[in-house]
Parts: structure tokens; sequence; C-alpha cells
């Protein structure tokens, strides 16, 4: 979840709007992705449960 918005990442849909396909664990996501609601690094995000 990304601290600044709250933007969800989800690894089952992925984003492949932004190059990221479904099933992309976030492990595995770049380091210099960005969230695509507010542009915070990857590095603001904080892993969570669902």
């Amino acid at each position: 979840m990304c601290l600044g918005c709250g933007f969800i990442y989800d690894e089952e849909a992925g984003l492949p709007e932004d190059g990221i396909a479904p099933g992309t664990l976030w492990a595995d996501v770049p380091m210099n992705w960005v969230c695509p609601e507010c542009a915070l690094r990857k590095e603001d995000f904080e892993m969570i449960e669902l």
C-alpha cells in the first residue's frame, strides 16, 4: 500500500498499463517504478495483509 495515497498494488492484477504483467510479485516490480496515483517511489510502500 502506498503510504502517500493508499493505492494498493495487487500482484494478481499487476499493472499492464505500466508494463507490469498480471501475476508479477511485488519483489519483482522494478525499483524505479512509481505509484500510478501519486508518483511516490516503490520504497514509499508498506506491505499490508488483505
